[in-house]
């Protein structure tokens, strides 16, 4: 069953067109990665489904309920979890209360998150601008969890981040990915995303020109749409 469903979006900044017809799909309980090289929609993609940009034409629809045009705040309560980003925590709050500020439902707690990223139990009464980048990381993931949602977007899932780092937030990913949670997941680090993805969907110049499986996405293809 298809839990996020986007046909022919269509998204502007001002009188510049952005999106050009982006198809894509998020079925119930998989991993879906949306690729590209820089500028090419990715984000601008997440910003219109989430209702941060108002999409002009096009069909979103999530859990089969029609959000096109939505209020972002209304988006969120359907259940949709953004990590954005640059990961955006709240920097004079301390991880705790950057958890619990989030807090929506039962099923994930302050103790669960900490089960999939023990650092932030560490470091629970720091304040957020403290955290070295892959801790804050940690914590948009966790702060985003904590609304329990249906679908958890990332958007640039581990960019910047030092190689260790990289590795945990990928094998919280898999833990996720291995208890149904739907994500929907952008990153350019290939060697790791395509294994944990279960489609993937190309963007060039805000159009999509590829999905299918991660084993359909040739070196061919891979030169042609996201090599330098």
């Amino acid at each position: 069953m298809k839990l996020l469903d986007l046909n022919g979006l269509e998204s502007f900044y001002g009188a510049s067109q952005a999106l050009f017809g982006v198809n894509l799909d998020v079925k119930q309980g998989e991993v879906v990665a949306l690729m590209g090289r820089n500028g090419m929609g990715k984000t601008t993609t997440i910003n219109s489904i989430i209702g941060l940009v108002r999409p002009r034409t096009g069909a979103i629809t999530f859990g089969g309920k029609a959000i096109f045009g939505m209020r972002p705040h209304r988006i969120a309560r359907l259940g949709l979890g953004l990590v954005p980003e640059g990961r955006r925590c709240f920097p004079n709050l301390t991880v705790m209360e950057n958890l619990v500020a989030t807090a929506r439902g039962s099923e994930w707690t302050f103790d669960k998150v900490v089960d999939l990223f023990p650092r932030l139990g560490e470091r629970r009464d720091q304040y957020a601008n403290t955290l070295s980048g892959g801790e804050q990381q940690m914590l948009a993931i966790g702060r985003a969890l904590m609304t329990n949602p249906r679908l958890l977007i990332l958007d640039e899932a581990t960019e910047g981040l030092a190689p260790v780092i990289r590795q945990d937030i990928w094998s919280a990913i898999r833990k996720l990915k291995a208890a149904g949670q739907s994500i929907l997941v952008v990153d350019k680090t290939l060697s790791e995303l395509l294994p944990v993805a279960d489609r993937c969907f190309v963007l060039e110049k805000g159009t999509t020109v590829f999905q299918g499986p991660p084993a359909a996405l040739t070196p061919e293809l891979q030169d042609r749409y996201l090599g330098v």
